[in-house]
């Protein structure tokens, strides 16, 4: 059932064949398994191996390098369609994604040419490493892994932590200070090889959700790199972060939007059938009005949602914005129509025998990771009142 490449016309009938597909996918293998997969914590190579084997790890990824060269729309509609069911496996859908957007933004023709298709078609799984421990929400100011340039490859030295799918990586796209005196602009990208000597994988995190997406520490320890995996120029790594950013955190949206509206669809049909004082609750108008409030925050999430994925198409001068109103909205949502849902289904949904509950748990990262809701709030409101800029002092 493998989608073959569509032309480059990218009609929404080459949109609607691979939604068919994601769907059946979704229904078939990966919504029996998903309970399984969170209660073992295991990173399902299974379903990994679906996703390579039906082209749906690179479908945004440039057609010339292997991918399938479709819209961002079209992907996050599938990173939707999967988080439906299971927010772990949307997640791996998602990642391949996030590590492999440095190289596509940043690199040269030869960088790409040796890791795009092997991420496009899943022989090789990405990572990206931005996250330190005193690193956070302030990437720019307080990164402390440091790239050192020696004769013909750069050595690299720190911690980075919170890294999704790291432990599984074959590659890896790390962000490292090479000039500690110019703030972001010291900052640069690499390429990192899991087969790199002084590179490690540390802890791996014990999490409240997508614990089927392993979440773990990586170590650099003297890790030589060769200079010809420097994305870009030295510097411009902060540069390429902040533009990855804005087309990741549409993905984390998109995981965001499909928890929600997997959740909505579970409590609603869970009305629909369950009988108290003589009739289903979904007839009760406490429980109705809960409905309507969920539908209502899911649909305008999609919408957000979808426009900012288009923005993500057309290179919009808003798409920064854009970005962050997706984000922001699409995991407000999702925690709160998860937190309803288990409502909704009162004792049972505390029940891990129902999905809900799972889906609560999952929810609550899509609020933190990709830069957390008041990361997103900062950056919507400086769109509108700009960044303060402290006036010059005089002597």
């Amino acid at each position: 059932m493998a989608v073959a490449t569509p032309p480059q016309s990218h009609s929404a009938d080459d949109e609607a064949m691979i939604l068919d597909v994601v769907r059946d996918l979704v229904r078939e293998k990966v919504a029996p398994r998903a309970a399984a997969i969170d209660e073992h914590g295991e990173f399902a190579r299974d379903i990994y191996k679906l996703f390579a084997e039906n082209d749906l790890l690179g479908i945004p990824f440039p057609a010339e390098y292997g991918g399938l060269g479709l819209s961002f729309l079209t992907y996050v509609k599938v990173v939707e369609e999967v988080s439906k069911a299971c927010a772990s496996s949307g997640l791996m859908i998602a990642v391949q994604e996030l590590g492999a957007l440095p190289i596509i933004i940043a690199g040269n023709d030869a960088q790409k040419t040796k890791y795009i298709p092997k991420l496009a078609s899943g022989e090789y799984i990405a990572a990206y490493a931005l996250t330190e421990a005193g690193s956070g929400s302030d990437a720019a100011g307080s990164m402390r892994t440091r790239a050192e340039k020696r004769g013909d490859s750069y050595v690299l030295n720190g911690n980075k932590i919170w890294i999704t799918q790291g432990s599984v990586a074959d590659v890896i796209s790390v962000f490292a200070v090479t000039d500690p005196t110019k703030g972001p602009n010291g900052i640069s990208a690499f390429v990192v090889e899991k087969n790199f000597p002084g590179f490690k994988v540390g802890k791996l995190e014990k999490k409240m959700g997508i614990r089927g997406s392993p979440t773990c520490e990586l170590i650099f320890e003297n890790c030589v790199v060769p200079a010809e995996n420097l994305l870009g120029e030295e510097g411009t790594g902060f540069k390429t972060a902040m533009k990855v950013l804005d087309k990741s955190r549409p993905g984390i949206a998109a995981q965001a939007l499909g928890i929600a509206q997997g959740a909505l669809d579970y409590a609603a049909n869970y009305a629909r059938e369950r009988i108290a004082f003589g009739k289903p609750i979904g007839q009760q108008q406490g429980i109705q009005f809960m409905l309507a409030d969920m539908k209502v925050e899911v649909e305008a999430s999609r919408l957000l949602l979808y426009e900012a994925a288009r923005k993500c198409d057309q290179s919009a001068p808003d798409l920064t914005l854009y970005a962050a109103l997706a984000k922001l909205k699409a995991g407000d949502t999702a925690m709160k129509v998860t937190t309803d849902a288990v409502q909704i289904l009162g004792g049972f949904g505390y029940s891990t025998d129902y999905p809900v509950e799972r889906m609560m748990r999952d929810a609550k990262i899509t609020q933190i990771y990709e830069g957390t809701q008041q990361i997103q709030r900062l950056v919507i409101a400086r769109t509108l009142v700009g960044k303060w800029k402290a006036p010059a002092t005089t002597a």
